[in-house]
């Protein structure tokens, strides 16, 4: 059996609810209409680990990038079913236009918008090392713009109460602490790990990397912000992953306190409620990680779906 305390979780939050992930597993745990938790455990084995040649440093990232991504939207559904208890389905194909789009979104708003806004400052300024970093600001202010944007909203700012309890609860469990609320609470909603980070990190290492190519034509550089995309994530990747396996180096914390920072913007500290939720999708990740041997099937979808009865 694994050993559960070495145990490398990630997670999201979504509606209602949170995700939790290990190597082999998933889970959604969502907090219903009437005040029940429901809990779906998954196994889905990452193809970098099933694929030696995807798992090599660099291209893992892109290959992970786009997993989460069609993890994330699946997560998302399953909260939505649960907590509205409605029936949403979304097929293969829905999916991968939604990934799609959620990259076309991205890519335009986050580096096509910002090279062509910084087009009109190009005549004033001669440096292409200056006129690439007025370039990223622009880019890293649009982001952390949009985030501080969203985070007025109603439904968005309960979501980040739940990221904020996702962050207490794996930083309990990195830290030996039982799993319940009154322990949990008292750990930092922030963590070196989160994907707020990793969206900052890919704004700096773009940042770095486009002012290593000068001044093209605006058609050029348009075709190098996105063809480098893949490169720029696969370093941001490497990165934070350095970041989660040194995070204890202070050195490590003040490299990545911008990261930090930020996610005082996308995270809210949780009520216990909440709390309760993270800890169960938490649970059944332990509880599957221990009860299955490593040689089982590499994918099979739904383990398991149940209603945990907890404090309405």
């Amino acid at each position: 059996m694994p050993d559960l305390k070495k145990l490398n979780v990630g997670g999201q939050a979504v509606l209602e609810g949170v995700m939790m992930r290990s190597r082999r597993f998933w889970a959604v745990a969502v907090r219903k209409p009437d005040g029940m938790i429901g809990c779906g455990i998954f196994k889905e084995i990452s193809i970098t680990n099933r694929k030696k040649a995807l798992g090599w440093p660099f291209i893992r990232g892109i290959v992970m990038l786009v997993e989460n991504l069609s993890l994330g939207f699946k997560a998302l559904t399953y909260s939505v079913n649960e907590s509205t208890g409605e029936e949403v389905k979304i097929s293969k194909s829905q999916m991968s236009i939604s990934v799609a789009i959620a990259v076309l979104f991205t890519v335009g708003v986050f580096f096509v918008l910002p090279t062509v806004i910084g087009r009109a400052f190009s005549n004033f300024i001669p440096s292409s090392i200056l006129y690439n970093l007025l370039e990223g600001l622009i880019r890293i202010a649009f982001l952390v713009g949009y985030i501080a944007l969203i985070s007025f909203m109603k439904d968005i700012k309960r979501l980040f109460q739940y990221h904020g309890a996702e962050h207490k609860t794996i930083q309990a469990y990195e830290n030996g602490e039982e799993l319940i609320p009154e322990n949990v609470k008292k750990y930092s909603r922030l963590h070196l790990r989160c994907g707020t980070s990793f969206l900052l990190i890919v704004m700096v290492v773009a940042l770095i990397v486009y002012a290593l190519l000068g001044k093209p034509p605006l058609y050029l550089r348009l075709i190098e912000r996105v063809v480098l995309m893949p490169v720029i994530a696969g370093i941001s990747y490497e990165l934070i992953r350095l970041a989660g396996i040194f995070g204890r180096y202070k050195i490590i914390k003040i490299l990545f306190y911008p990261g930090l920072l930020l996610q005082k913007i996308t995270t809210r500290e949780p009520d216990e409620k909440q709390l309760e939720v993270a800890i169960v999708s938490l649970q059944k990740i332990l509880e599957s990680e221990q009860s299955e041997p490593e040689n089982m099937v590499e994918k099979k979808i739904v383990e398991k779906e149940d209603d945990v009865s907890v404090n309405a």
